[in-house]
């Protein structure tokens, strides 16, 4: 497994990534997205599986992606990342990371790190009342995440988060649709905790 792979949720290549970019890359305007008013991090700890992305090298050919979340004291996140290199029969690729509250006042804007003292902006830009859905992006409006608590969510919910997003101004054309597990029984636990599911 290879121990750089980074997905959604974790976001710690952006740190790295930041100088490459250029403003043409961005999938919004020159205005920071708004995010959230809170997320209540108990209840968004947890897996959650990845329906659609913005193409980045980072998750290149990944399938299967998911995200766990696990609440280690006030202010810090367990992560666990993984995909299937090529398809749901490809190779397992796990990650671990740890996930910070750089303002414990706010907790929609979080910081990741899968390269020690690097970290990444991870900000929830939108967020379903019951927590069974969240939109990930950052400042500069470069990724985009949608994420789930079902691997298969229905289309037309995945319909109104993408018109949201472009009513926001994010270009939503040329985005990542993984494939995924038919529901969470289907899932491999590789790389879960015993209560990862």
């Amino acid at each position: 497994m290879r121990p750089l792979f980074t997905l959604a949720l974790v976001l710690p290549a952006l740190a790295l990534t930041a100088c490459m970019e250029s403003p043409r890359d961005r999938l919004a305007g020159d205005t920071p997205p708004a995010t959230v008013e809170s997320v209540d991090l108990d209840r968004y700890a947890g897996l959650w599986f990845e329906i659609f992305r913005a193409d980045h090298s980072f998750e290149r050919d990944c399938d299967g992606v998911t995200a766990f979340y696990e609440r280690q004291g006030e202010d810090r996140i367990r992560v666990i990342n993984r995909c299937w290199q090529g398809g749901l029969d490809g190779m397992p690729d796990i990650a671990e990371g740890r996930a910070r509250l750089p303002d414990p006042a706010d907790t929609s804007r979080l910081e990741v790190s899968f390269f020690g003292p690097f970290y990444g902006d991870y900000w929830v830009i939108d967020l379903a009342e019951d927590y069974s859905w969240a939109l990930i992006s950052e400042p500069q409006g470069r990724y985009l995440w949608m994420l789930s608590r079902t691997p298969r969510p229905d289309p037309d919910l995945i319909e109104a988060r993408l018109q949201s997003l472009r009513d926001r101004g994010f270009d939503t054309e040329g985005l990542i649709f993984p494939e995924q597990w038919d529901s969470v029984e289907a899932m491999p636990r590789t790389g879960l905790p015993d209560a990862g599911r």
